[in-house]
């Protein structure tokens, strides 16, 4: 993969396990090896795929990689930019069809790759079952279904407010500052050594030291921690832990493949905003369920509503986009409902993101998935514009049948 520093120059081996550490294994190119293998390093707990059938995925091979688009000045192919944006696994499905299938740096059909935050679209998932069976309501504040964060700066907060990211809570996600609060909260769900400075022994307790800097249900401000509360929220209600939930709420009955994984604190809390690794075929079987308004292979999994709801957002959703975080490169109209970007709500386009390059992109009018996963050497990085460009193009190409 072409890269641009030094310790990364050319087509780099995985480095040794043995260099691997807590410490490093989210920098490069220790995360081209340690996002294949997070159990190795951090504790998991199981997401069971059960004993039933997997959604059966045809094959409709197609040579795409020499592919070729355009991306502002630049016209290049699918092949390179697989190359540039550092793909570990890229799978399109067309009409629920396999229509290319890659791998690289030793990933395979079998191995499941840290999702980072497309976790919190899965979540979110789990959340729409829930609400779909009238055992979640959206709109109730959160410590009327745990009382335990009436204390805390989440009282008052809807459910809602947590799937949208639009609570008030402050939470520092500045990846490349040592100081910032999501370097705390990782070293309390064991994602980075202790360092020895004073913190609370898990989840539950670092959502107490947190504090408000802006109404609930203001602007749109991204911030991970809301996630993990919602984990709460959703195990409370279901009286289940959440890699349970996801097991028999949406795993098993959407039928996939293999088993996934998700990290957990010391007491087991799930880390649900970025936790989970799963196979990329799987996370195509998710994206097609989406695409599909929640049906699968064998039935209905998650609410056609839920999944409505999610590409219409809020009735002020594309203002509060627009006036909080604003992302750049979004076109007007553009939100974030539930845990997905929904960058175009008219055709529908939409797709889940997590840092260093994992992706599920779902095209509604030519009826296409794309699944992209990655080890960005960097947490954030302009290659997810280039995959967007990619994703449109190709999208374009099987609609009008010139793939």
């Amino acid at each position: 993969m072409a890269v641009s520093t030094g310790l990364m120059t050319g087509v780099p081996p995985f480095p040794p396990p043995s260099q691997v550490t807590l410490a490093n294994w989210q920098d490069p190119p220790f995360n081209r090896w340690a996002f294949q293998h997070v159990r190795e390093l951090i504790p998991t707990a199981r997401i069971s795929r059960g004993d039933g059938p997997a959604w059966p995925l045809p094959r409709a091979d197609r040579d795409i990689l020499g592919f070729r688009f355009s991306a502002g000045e630049r016209e290049l192919s699918i092949a390179e930019m697989l190359d540039e944006t550092y793909t570990d696994g890229f799978l399109v499905l067309g009409r629920g069809q396999i229509v290319a299938e890659h791998y690289f740096n030793g990933m395979a059909p079998d191995v499941p790759h840290l999702l980072m935050s497309v976790s919190k679209s899965v979540t979110s998932a789990v959340a729409g079952v829930l609400a779909g069976r009238g055992e979640l309501s959206v709109g109730a504040r959160v410590e009327e279904i745990v009382p335990e964060l009436g204390g805390t700066s989440f009282a008052g907060a809807t459910v809602q407010d947590l799937l949208d990211m639009r609570a008030g809570t402050r939470f520092d996600e500045s990846y490349h500052n040592p100081e910032a609060d999501v370097r705390t909260y990782e070293r309390v769900y064991l994602w980075r050594p202790d360092d020895g400075r004073p913190r609370p022994q898990d989840a539950l307790g670092y959502f107490a030291t947190l504090r408000n800097d802006g109404p609930h249900g203001g602007p749109f401000r991204y911030r991970s921690i809301l996630t993990d509360v919602l984990a709460w929220v959703l195990e409370r209600a279901a009286g289940a832990r959440l890699p349970q939930l996801i097991a028999r709420e949406l795993w098993q009955p959407m039928g996939a493949e293999f088993d996934a994984e998700i990290t957990v604190d010391f007491r087991g809390n799930p880390m649900a905003d970025g936790g989970i690794s799963a196979t990329l075929r799987d996370l195509a079987r998710f994206g097609q369920l989406y695409l599909q308004r929640g049906r699968a292979a064998d039935g209905v999994v998650v609410p056609g509503g839920w999944i409505d709801d999610t590409i219409r957002g809020a009735p002020d959703g594309a203002q509060a986009f627009a006036g909080g975080d604003n992302p750049a490169g979004y076109p007007a109209g553009a939100h974030y409902r539930n845990y997905w970007w929904i960058r175009d709500p008219g055709v529908p386009f939409f797709y889940a993101w997590g840092i260093n390059g994992q992706n599920v992109f779902v095209h509604v009018p030519s009826q296409t998935v794309v699944v992209k996963l990655s080890t960005w050497p960097t947490a954030q990085s302009p290659a997810l514009g280039l995959t967007v460009q990619a994703v449109t193009a190709l999208a374009s190409a099987l609609h009008d049948g010139q793939l």
